[in-house]
């Protein structure tokens, strides 16, 4: 199976005893307030926590735990608990003048946003580059967002969409942040922080040896390393960082050790990986916090999706996993099918890993190609 890694970077800034970090950037109260405040929606309920029992077979490893987002608020990714919470948020401090939101996407983070600013009656206006496909634009026009598509990549449309609110003076909510631009950001991580606690009771004291992330522009990665450090301080599993090779931004930066902007020339399948630049806010706990960082390129996308829908094993269920969903399992095989880097990451029979599966069939169209064997 081509299950395969394309570049492995040792990250030798790593270091649990910079768990202060999670602290100083993303404290405990907002953590608790973001919990609070979703777990009290209406529709909410943790995604459940499932073990991958052939795969883990596969991996020659004695666990593999996959997070399934797949369900979350209907929305079908893990970005539902981000974009439409930071909205809630910024409607509550909205003063005297109505608040229009905005924001750039490849769609998950979108639909959350639409999604949150259409329970508000807030107007939303998303900003989608070139490659964005017309299911995902259709799937957040449904909320009652207006559509903004621009010609080029990701980071086009993140400047189109800057350019537009400072010149209508709409509230941008990004998933990624920059310089003079964290609030909305950090908010959205305190969404994401709500995965760990429902990680944390779902493990029932068991605690994973290993965390693949993705990392796109880093915003759920950091979070989840901030949220997990401040729970397990200095004895944080090993996280491994997997990405796209097409935008492979954190291998660039860390490589570097500084952010490094990487141009996106060809954009990969997994469209919520497509992101350029790392995030100011969570450079910092990529940086400190994961060990590794592996790129993968989009060959093993396909087969390991089918693979999740159409179990090996009787003991468990079939799952609907998304493109990005496929990374983290696809690292774990990589990583295991090569003795000196499994070695070197510490991966073994003894292991337990914890993998996301962020996304189930956000684009429907995709998705069924790649159960048919067309993609």
């Amino acid at each position: 199976m081509p299950y395969s890694f394309t570049h492995h970077f040792h990250n030798t800034e790593q270091d649990n005893h910079s768990c202060q970090l999670a602290d100083d950037l993303f404290g405990n109260e907002e953590c608790a307030q973001a919990l609070s405040s979703i777990s009290q929606w209406p529709s909410y309920e943790p995604t459940p926590l499932v073990s991958l029992t052939d795969i883990a077979a596969e991996a020659r490893v004695q666990k593999v735990y996959y997070k399934d987002e797949s369900t979350r608020f209907g929305l079908g990714s893990f970005k539902a608990l981000g974009g439409s919470y930071a909205v809630s948020r910024l409607q509550q401090s909205a003063t005297t003048q109505p608040l229009v939101v905005c924001t750039a996407t490849d769609g998950n983070h979108g639909r959350s946003v639409a999604w949150g600013a259409q329970q508000l009656g807030v107007e939303c206006h998303i900003f989608i580059h070139a490659n964005v496909s017309e299911a995902r634009a259709d799937a957040m026009a449904a909320f009652g967002a207006v559509i903004h598509r621009v010609a080029g990549n990701y980071d086009d449309s993140i400047a189109e969409c800057i350019d537009y609110a400072a010149r209508n003076h709409w509230q941008i909510v990004s998933d990624t942040s920059w310089e003079g631009y964290r609030d909305p950001p950090r908010l959205i991580m305190a969404g994401y922080s709500v995965m760990t606690h429902e990680i944390l009771q779902q493990l029932d004291g068991d605690r994973p040896t290993h965390i693949i992330l993705q990392a796109g522009c880093g915003g759920m990665a950091g979070a989840l390393i901030a949220s997990m450090w401040q729970f397990w301080k200095t004895l944080l599993p090993k996280i491994v960082i997997v990405e796209s090779d097409r935008s492979d931004c954190v291998y660039q930066s860390l490589k570097r050790d500084e952010i490094h902007r990487v141009n996106i020339v060809e954009e990969t399948i997994m469209a919520g990986l497509s992101c350029g630049e790392v995030s100011e806010l969570a450079w910092p706990l990529i940086q400190k916090g994961s060990s590794d960082v592996l790129t993968i390129n989009d060959e093993g996308v396909a087969p390991m999706l089918r693979w999740l829908a159409n179990p090996t094993r009787q003991d468990r269920p079939p799952i609907v996993g998304g493109e990005c969903s496929a990374s983290g399992l696809i690292a774990l095989l990589a990583i295991r099918g090569d003795p000196t880097l499994a070695k070197s990451i510490g991966i073994d029979s003894d292991s337990k890993v914890l993998v996301i599966g962020t996304e189930g069939n956000t684009d429907p169209d995709v998705y069924q190609k790649i159960l048919q064997g067309e993609l």
